[in-house]
């Protein structure tokens, strides 16, 4: 019977437990989308965690959808990065890179004015925070055909800079409204061709991207993270469990690390249970995402469904969550005010639980 606290094999890493630290946007790096000093010292504090998902990072300069997120595209960021990876590996942990496309997340306030690509010209209906305040999200240019292989080059060098950054594997971004995501859900993929219309065909990119990144690492180093029900981002999608079982069982051949799959609308808005309709057709190990507290993460586990939980928000006040769970010490609350500021406030100074 599986156990949080238990070593597990997952796909070629090996972790100490099955708490996985989700990916966390902070907007941390520096105005190059360069990580920063203060960045190493956050992950290195996480180390205990059985894997760390380091935050969506950019697969190539222009696509900003955040205004300091990382990239990981140019030399100083991939030297930038192995001081990450070094001081997560100091402390014993393991970690992977989230690489990333935002599509029509982007915006030319953040891109020296350039027009964001996505599967179709339909805007996000919300703003962004830009330098120049709150901004509108503008319509997307409509990504050609033609132009996809480039798209698919970028990952596959992301991939490579991931490894080079001394990350032990990566996992690709396919979730939250981003491009590839785009691409997925009907509610925003109205093209034709061959990369609309279908379930086959509106997945075709997702699965193409992650072919090019099992070249570069092999797929037991890969995963996948989707999210067939979030509504964030203005997505909807008009079958999401019939979707979850397309892509699970699409991805099943390539024999990758995990598939980490969102269960939820961070609005509620959307309903239903997409990690069984993933279990039932993913046959490899399959990692459960938002609102896990232990109890049902434990239950998750013994009963066979999940193989790991990751857990967000609970990770940025604790960085030592591992052991406030095991042992039953009571859990810190996060700073929301902090969470997209650019300092080590309410970022690297969360301490570890001391009794009092």
């Amino acid at each position: 019977m599986s156990d949080l606290y238990s070593p597990m094999q997952l796909g070629a890493l090996q972790l100490s437990n099955r708490i996985v630290m989700a990916p966390l946007t902070r907007c941390r790096a520096d105005a190059d989308h360069v990580p920063t000093a203060m960045m190493a010292d956050y992950y290195a504090q996480r180390a205990s965690a059985g894997l760390i998902i380091a935050e969506a990072t950019m697969v190539a300069e222009g696509n900003s959808a955040f205004w300091r997120e990382p990239g990981i595209y140019s030399a100083a960021q991939v030297q930038a990065w192995q001081q990450v990876t070094d001081a997560v590996h100091a402390k014993g942990g393991k970690i992977v890179l989230q690489i990333w496309h935002g599509g029509r997340a982007c915006h030319p306030a953040l891109n020296q004015g350039k027009t964001p690509v996505s599967a179709a010209a339909v805007a996000i209906e919300d703003t962004v925070h830009t330098p120049e305040g709150k901004l509108p999200y503008t319509v997307p240019r409509v990504l050609a055909d033609e132009e996809i292989p480039d798209i698919i080059a970028q990952f596959r060098q992301a991939a490579i800079n991931a490894k080079a950054a001394g990350f032990d594997g990566v996992e690709v971004h396919g979730a939250n409204g981003y491009l590839l995501d785009q691409f997925l859900r009907d509610g925003v993929n109205n093209r034709t061709g061959r990369y609309g219309g279908s379930l086959e065909n509106r997945s075709r990119l997702l699965l193409e991207v992650v072919s090019a990144v099992v070249d570069v690492w092999g797929a037991d180093r890969v995963g996948v993270r989707i999210s067939p029900l979030n509504s964030y981002n203005s997505m909807i999608d008009a079958d999401p469990l019939g979707l979850t079982r397309h892509v699970a069982a699409a991805l099943n051949p390539f024999g990758l690390a995990y598939l980490h799959v969102m269960r939820a609308d961070f609005f509620g808005v959307q309903q239903g249970d997409v990690i069984s309709a993933a279990r039932e057709a993913y046959q490899g190990n399959l990692m459960g995402n938002m609102g896990y507290q232990q109890a049902e993460a434990q239950q998750a586990l013994a009963s066979g469904q999940l193989q790991a939980v990751a857990v967000g928000a609970a990770f940025i006040a604790n960085p030592d969550l591992v052991a406030r769970w095991q042992h039953g010490w009571p859990l810190a609350a996060a700073d929301q005010s902090t969470f997209y500021t650019q300092d080590a406030q309410g970022y690297s100074d969360y301490q570890p639980y001391t009794a009092q």
